[in-house]
């Protein structure tokens, strides 16, 4: 005998004992016998049948990674990714065409990849999936960060090259601060120029052989720096939280990029 039978018998000799002495005293009645004996059965058995309590609640489950792979790729492929890059962008330049003549030294500080520059070729090569060195093999893959660096092949990203023809047309400095390193100046410089982004006051890159536990603790200071020179930073522009952390910045502006997180 299981031990829900167990119970369930239990519950009829107890049941039939109720009836009696009902009987007997006139005093009950049958509905609350019921009631109260269906609330133990449920204290003593919460789980439906065929339900584990080992199951894991559904929320608890990671989402599973081919599906936000496809997710991903549906959102570029949809246009909602260039849409909401856009609005972000068009926020940005209101604010920037506003405050321009209002400040001293107005100036504005941009990231470069998934900022200034797509790397969407890269990342689909890769399959969302990051590759430091080796050769860059496009669309079929890998294809290697160096690699893809050095070659100078990546796009502009559109609202933001307006950001920057805007601020530049209104006297508005601007430095791009990147946590590409140093060593890829001349790739870099040449991709900028390449696209349209020409005319920029500095480009920041990280000094070779260094690191950080995030971003934020290499490009905060940084904008430190800008900030000691006499310039107001009015809108930092960046794709990931950590571009924008530390402050030094009148306004920041975050560029969405669901496709890679940097610390």
């Amino acid at each position: 005998m299981t031990c829900i039978e167990a119970f369930m018998a239990r519950l009829q000799k107890e049941l039939s004992k109720r009836m009696a002495a009902r009987k007997a005293r006139g005093q009950k009645n049958i509905r609350s016998v019921l009631f109260c004996l269906f609330c133990c059965a449920v204290a003593v058995f919460p789980y439906m049948p065929g339900q584990s309590a080992a199951e894991p609640a559904a929320q608890s489950v990671p989402r599973n990674l081919g599906d936000l792979k496809q997710q991903l790729t549906d959102y570029e492929h949809s246009g909602r990714y260039q849409r909401d890059v856009a609005a972000v962008l068009s926020s940005a330049e209101g604010y920037v065409l506003r405050r321009a003549s209002l400040v001293r030294k107005p100036a504005i500080v941009l990231d470069i990849d998934e900022t200034s520059l797509s790397n969407w070729p890269q990342i689909q090569a890769n399959d969302y999936g990051r590759i430091a060195n080796g050769p860059c093999n496009i669309p079929t893959g890998p294809c290697g960060q160096t690699s893809w660096v050095a070659s100078a092949q990546a796009a502009a990203i559109m609202p933001t090259l307006a950001l920057f023809r805007a601020a530049k047309a209104k006297g508005v400095s601007i430095f791009f601060i990147t946590g590409r390193n140093e060593t890829a100046r001349e790739a870099t410089e040449a991709n900028l120029r390449k696209v349209g982004y020409d005319g920029w006051t500095a480009l920041v890159m990280r000094p070779a052989g260094t690191s950080t536990p995030s971003a934020a603790d290499y490009k905060a200071p940084e904008r430190a720096k800008i900030a000691a020179q006499g310039f107001t930073i009015i809108a930092n522009v960046g794709d990931q939280p950590s571009d924008l952390a530390g402050g030094n910045a009148e306004r920041v502006y975050l560029v969405p990029n669901p496709f890679y997180r940097i610390p």
